[in-house]
């Protein structure tokens, strides 16, 4: 029998995509979905709803307790060019909402948690090619701080208490069904909607600007296939790196250009630009890989022909 799982910040970019597949894999009333603000109308309506602030330790024992919950994936967070612009809003939300679920496993509340880390956590020092695993790690950005800091608490409550805590560190994700939230990499999403509508963007990182990226059906399904591994097949409990493609701004404009030949695109950097430049350029993910089976399945090509489908249909349909 499905026991009921909580989604903490389902209503993001992230959160709002996992929140509708594990729905689909296990029944809605399965999945209790929870942010501070409500989510779209389809979120809303197949499955349960609860508001609730993730830094709010009582509110979430509460719901866990009423739905019997056993694990918790939290997506709840501030992203890194939000955060520049509130680090001690980010931090608090970025912090403390991981230690409620840390604490709340500890307690023997909850049984498994999931956890997203980043490309961020990463910083001008670290290795920019195949970054590996286990390396240097100075970031340079709010967000990127809170999600190191993160990951060592995460393997602290593994080794210390014992706490079934998994993660991922993302790098840049491409989704059709959400806009993206206040992150660096959100010019790869971005660039596809005024594609359509505009027929030019304005992009606010480089040429040559190459980052690790993702297309959302791959990372939603490396969340899952993590979380359905068996515990001791794991041997990373900070954050396994994901890789996927790694592109800069001109490659995806010419991806776009070869369905557009028209399309235009500009080049006008703004201080997004210094966050990226921190940031890797392609991942080595051999410890997912290796640990519990990760493979992409969408390259640069078959991740623009998807974004031009769906959001035809979906912005002019």
């Amino acid at each position: 029998m499905q026991k009921p799982i909580l989604i903490l910040g389902a209503c993001g970019q992230i959160g709002t995509e996992l929140t509708m597949e594990l729905r689909a894999r296990h029944g809605g009333e399965n999945i209790i979905a929870s942010d501070i603000r409500e989510g779209s109308e389809s979120l809303m309506a197949n499955g349960p709803f609860e508001l609730l602030d993730a830094t709010n330790y009582e509110a979430i024992e509460d719901v866990i307790m009423h739905y019997e919950i056993e694990e918790v994936y939290l997506m709840a967070a501030m992203l890194s060019a939000t955060a520049e612009k509130f680090p001690m809003r980010a931090w608090n939300l970025n912090m403390n909402s991981l230690f409620n679920v840390l604490n709340l496993a500890k307690e023997g509340k909850i049984n498994k948690i999931f956890w997203p880390s980043s490309i961020a956590v990463f910083g001008p020092n670290t290795p920019k090619k195949n970054t590996p695993q286990n390396t240097i790690m100075e970031p340079s950005t709010v967000y990127g701080i809170s999600k190191q800091s993160g990951e060592r608490w995460c393997e602290y409550y593994h080794k210390k208490f014992g706490v079934d805590v998994r993660s991922i560190r993302y790098p840049g994700l491409i989704s059709w069904k959400t806009m993206p939230g206040g992150g660096t990499t959100d010019y790869a999403v971005e660039i596809y909607h005024q594609a359509l509508k505009e027929g030019k963007y304005q992009c606010f990182l480089s040429k040559g600007t190459q980052l690790p990226m993702m297309y959302m059906d791959d990372a939603i399904r490396a969340t899952i296939t993590l979380m359905d591994t068996e515990s001791n097949n794991l041997t990373v409990r900070s954050s396994y790196n994901l890789g996927s493609m790694s592109f800069a701004p001109e490659q995806i404009a010419q991806s776009i250009q070869k369905h557009m030949p028209n399309f235009k695109v500009e080049y006008v950097p703004d201080f997004r630009q210094q966050i990226a430049d921190s940031w890797p350029s392609s991942i080595d993910d051999s410890a997912a890989r290796k640990d519990w089976g990760w493979k992409p399945d969408f390259d640069l090509g078959a991740t623009t022909n998807a974004m031009l489908k769906h959001l035809s249909k979906a912005l002019f349909n």
